[in-house]
């Protein structure tokens, strides 16, 4: 009997999944606000689970496979914010006497890490999109986030929804993703049952609910000074002032602000789903998972726009009632390391062959020494 447990760091919630054998036998939603607040509110969650063989824990913009117990004490930390949230505690720290909301996601799953380290719990970090051989070294020239271990996770899930709905091997699966989360959209390309290409939600063309997304880089040199908190605002929230996305399309007929903020994350959206076909260009469906996809007028409005292959919103699990499909992947691919029902999927996508960090790929001058100042960490190189 094989337990694994997968933990999804979502900017509203934060859930867990418990596979058994690799069928769903443990679901729990903790608002992740509550979580920052009270970082035991999580561990209970997790406890709550016991006993597992191992737990996939928040992974951010990912790592090649790394656990727990090799991570010294000492480092933990700094290594956590620095290689998996790709920021520092400083810059944390300062977002959240701003109150922002995506700092507090940082700090949840940087308190996770060290409270589940204290508790000697088989935890396991997992790849970003990048990190795969399956995605061609070209696509990831001075791109860091190609879709987070998150999204990885959800496209994890929909190789193995569209083989088993298609009755397929994994070898003929093949699907366009579309992944609208509360703050990032993301879009992963499919082929042949591997992720070949991403769109990361700091790269896709057109704001996330919360994120400004990609930016011209001509508004970087005016602004000149950024910070981490400056990746959590700017969309479609900051341009309409409305603090849900169903807020966002109730007011789409009564607010210009919402109207334009709606059109361009849609069109972001739809521009980034085309441009993948170059990656993916017949693909057997367009699957649909997130937050945002649940709204009526979302979803309508993607299969209205999307006509070259039909738009299915992804089925997660057997036995899934709440918890979201990111949570669903992260703990089929915790089931696959521990050598559960999954392994076959895991090996056939190379989870565990990725390699080095996210920021391996990076050629532009400002980023040269910019890796001696990281917390020494042994990563194999690209």
């Amino acid at each position: 009997m094989v337990r694994a447990v997968g933990i999804d760091p979502g900017t509203k919630s934060m859930d867990v999944c418990g596979l058994e054998d690799g069928k769903v036998y443990y679901e729990k939603i903790v608002e992740t606000a509550k979580a920052a607040q009270k970082p035991e509110t999580l561990i209970e969650a997790i406890e709550s689970a016991e006993p597992f063989d191992l737990i996939t824990g928040p992974s951010g913009y990912g790592v090649e496979i790394t656990y727990l117990k090799d991570i010294p004490e000492h480092v933990l930390e700094d290594w956590y914010y620095e290689y998996i949230l790709l920021t520092n505690k400083a810059h944390i720290e300062n977002a959240l006497k701003q109150e922002n909301f995506g700092a507090l996601v940082y700090y949840a799953m940087t308190a996770s890490a060290i409270e589940m380290k204290r508790r000697n719990w088989p935890v396991c970090y997992i790849p970003g999109v990048i990190h795969l051989p399956t995605v061609p070294k070209y696509r990831k020239i001075n791109k860091m986030d190609m879709g987070t271990a998150d999204k990885l996770s959800v496209a994890v899930l929909g190789v193995q929804d569209q083989a088993r709905r298609l009755q397929i091997p994994y070898s003929d699966v093949s699907f366009i993703h579309i992944e609208m989360g509360f703050g990032y959209n993301a879009i992963l390309g499919v082929n042949q049952g591997k992720i070949v290409d991403g769109i990361g939600g700091t790269t896709i063309n057109g704001p996330g609910f919360l994120t400004i997304s990609s930016i011209d880089a001509e508004l970087v040199q005016i602004v000149e000074k950024w910070e981490k908190a400056d990746v959590f605002s700017g969309g479609c929230a900051s341009i309409c002032h409305c603090s849900s996305p169903e807020e966002l399309v109730e007011k789409i007929n009564v607010d210009d602000n919402c109207s334009i903020a709606y059109n361009a994350m849609m069109e972001g959206v739809l521009k980034a789903v085309l441009s993948m076909k170059a990656s993916v260009p017949t693909p057997k469906e367009i699957l649909l998972s997130g937050r945002l996809t649940k709204i009526k007028k979302i979803e309508e409005d993607l299969k209205q726009n999307i006509n070259f292959a039909p738009v299915i919103n992804i089925k997660g699990l057997s036995g899934i009632r709440k918890v979201k499909e990111t949570a669903q992947g992260y703990a089929v691919i915790g089931d696959g390391l521990a050598g559960g029902n999954f392994q076959r999927l895991i090996q056939w996508m190379k989870i565990k062959d990725a390699k080095g960090t996210a920021m391996d790929y990076i050629f532009h001058p400002k980023f040269k020494g910019f890796r001696n100042k990281l917390v020494p960490f042994q990563y194999s190189e690209m």
